[in-house]
């Protein structure tokens, strides 16, 4: 298994698509432990004209989401593919999510996600977000596999 995956090898194991699917890459992947995603936030993202209009600002529900989603491929990414085949990663909870500096379009968000732990079917991760190395954002998570209906 190599250690990045691009955004078509993301769209192989996420059923996102746009303008949902938020992260671009998926690099440094330790398996089932750790990644960097890559968030692209342009200035014609979906979100920009109406948050704010003259002010663009991406919304941290949707960093929170692209939190979600890197550790979502990361899992996939990690599991044999008979485990994770015809399966959903949900979002269960979202913990002690700080919101530090604000995300202006036409930057390279980096998210850096690790796995804290598993319990059967429940994960739990924690991620920090980074614009040129200045904290943006950081949280903690948990998220659950569940066959798809």
């Amino acid at each position: 298994m190599h250690d990045s995956l691009n955004k078509k090898e993301i769209e192989n194991l996420l059923p996102h698509r746009e303008p949902m699917l938020l992260i671009d890459e998926l690099l440094n992947i330790k398996k089932l432990f750790s990644a960097t995603a890559i968030v692209n936030v342009k200035k014609d993202s979906f979100f920009v004209q109406g948050h704010f209009p003259g002010e663009p600002v991406m919304p941290g529900v949707l960093i929170v989401e692209a939190f979600g989603q890197a550790a979502a491929a990361l899992t996939a990414h990690g599991l044999d593919k008979s485990t994770y085949e015809n399966k959903l990663v949900f979002l269960m909870s979202v913990e002690k999510a700080r919101f530090r500096n604000p995300v202006i379009p036409n930057c390279r968000l980096e998210l850096n996600i690790e796995a804290i732990r598993s319990h059967g079917k429940v994960w739990k991760y924690k991620g920090e977000a980074f614009v040129d190395q200045k904290k943006m954002a950081d949280a903690q998570w948990s998220a659950t596999i569940v066959d798809r209906k």
